[in-house]
């Protein structure tokens, strides 16, 4: 005979702990739910899912006040004298970046089943009822 021992197969793999379940979408509504007017996806969609639906009404919060920004934002470019509307481009990039990394912020924690809480708009978003 040969010496060649017989092949055992792998042991099977442990059942994964945590994260959503197969097939489900969480991941990607909460992604949604910050991703400026696509929040309306998981708002409108997924109404038995508490988690998802904070999220979702916190990145309409989010969105809110980024449109309230980006308007004082155009009303004191619009107004002020060529010095000052010049010096207000600085801000632009304040506003685009510190909302983009604010909704980066978010998704990360809400992949990891957290919460990112944004003291004003968390708050103006979870007030609105839909």
């Amino acid at each position: 005979m040969s010496d060649i021992p017989p092949t055992v197969p792998p042991p099977p793999s442990p059942p994964s702990t945590g994260g959503a379940a197969p097939g489900s979408d969480r991941t990607l509504m909460v992604v949604l739910s910050y991703l400026w007017i696509l929040f309306l996806v998981p708002l409108l969609t997924k109404k038995d899912d508490a988690d998802v639906m904070w999220h979702a009404k916190n990145g309409m919060g989010i969105t809110i006040g980024e449109v309230i920004a980006w308007v004082v934002y155009w009303v004191i470019t619009y107004f002020a004298p060529s010095v000052v509307a010049c010096a207000a481009s600085v801000l632009s990039c304040v506003i685009g970046l510190g909302f983009f990394v604010l909704r980066i912020i978010c998704i990360v924690k809400g992949i990891n089943r957290q919460r990112f809480s944004v003291p004003v708009l968390t708050d103006m978003g979870q007030k609105i009822n839909i």
